[in-house]
């Protein structure tokens, strides 16, 4: 689903969704034209826009859309294409989305100012929006949570012996950090008390924890859904919530150390063999055990706000991101 799908899929907030569209291509403006090209090509290469959407469906519950929260929306988005460009450099991604990534595309130079420029970019924003000082340091604190989360994931590369509370914490960082600041935010500025400011929050800290799950499965399961090659994750040292489970049970963990020790000089037949251990294990059904365990979290959190047609669209939104393991 592109974004324009997503406007169509969510006719309550299309309006809106087009209005951060428009403030995202008239934000990432630079003079210089292989920079500009660039930024236009990640703003246009598929995105779903879900973090935005995340956002202005909080802001809906808690009562209001103003032009802090479409700037807010905007923002939150620029921020995320930052980070997948520096993703995509660092992992010297060839694609993103199923479209040649911008490093590939432009080389990693131009991709390096590409991600500061947004990362600027989001600045601005924040700065133009008139945020409350509690708030721009929220933004700040989720940016260095996300970073940790990367950090952190660094570290455990190629580590057979990472926990599931490591797991749990890097991408309470990298990944659901900025889903709940999407969720707080809108419901902040939307006009929510402070119950449904937490709320939201928690809702969006859970959400964005089960999203992380789903796609490591899918990581096995259907990594062409994610237009993406099967275990890449793997093959740079990154075991995700399959392994690290299959890794717990000593038989499977005998099997799988003398292929993961290759480390970087594993071959395209020893991840198809990783991948074929991992299936034939019940790590598969037990990560959706408990990938489905934060998704009835955050539905939980959803069922403590008033019924409205923004929450109703939430609870859809937070079913189909768990469908996509089926």
């Amino acid at each position: 689903m592109n974004k324009k799908q997503a406007w169509e899929q969510y006719p309550l907030i299309k309006n809106e969704l087009k209005q951060v569209n428009q403030c995202i291509e008239q934000t990432i403006s630079t003079p210089h034209l292989e920079l500009q090209e660039a930024l236009r090509a990640m703003a246009n290469n598929g995105g779903k826009y879900l973090r935005p959407s995340l956002l202005i469906l909080a802001a809906k519950i808690a009562g209001q859309i103003n032009e802090q929260v479409i700037h807010l929306a905007s923002s939150i988005e620029i921020l995320h294409m930052a980070t997948l460009i520096h993703d995509d450099i660092i992992d010297d991604a060839d694609e993103r989305r199923g479209k040649v990534s911008i490093q590939s595309r432009f080389g990693k130079d131009t991709a390096v100012y590409a991600g500061d420029l947004l990362f600027t970019d989001f600045f601005d924003l924040m700065l133009n929006t008139d945020l409350d000082h509690e708030y721009m340091v929220k933004n700040a604190r989720t940016m260095t949570k996300i970073l940790n989360g990367e950090l952190n994931q660094m570290a455990d590369r190629f580590n057979v012996e990472q926990t599931f509370d490591n797991y749990l914490e890097n991408i309470k960082g990298k990944t659901a950090a900025l889903f709940k600041l999407a969720a707080e935010e809108g419901a902040y500025y939307g006009g929510g008390n402070s119950k449904m400011v937490a709320t939201l929050a928690a809702f969006g800290e859970n959400l964005g924890i089960a999203f992380q799950m789903i796609d490591d499965i899918l990581d096995y399961t259907g990594a062409h859904t994610l237009n993406k090659p099967v275990l890449e994750d793997v093959a740079t040292g990154v075991y995700s919530l399959p392994l690290l489970l299959a890794l717990n049970v000593p038989d499977l963990k005998e099997k799988l150390t003398p292929l993961l020790n290759k480390k970087l000089e594993m071959t395209k037949d020893d991840l198809l063999q990783v991948q074929k251990i991992i299936l034939n294990s019940s790590a598969i059904k037990q990560s959706h055990i408990i990938a489905r365990k934060y998704t009835q979290m955050a539905i939980d959190q959803l069922d403590l706000l008033p019924n409205s047609p923004a929450r109703k669209i939430l609870k859809q939104l937070t079913s189909q991101l768990l469908d996509r393991t089926r």
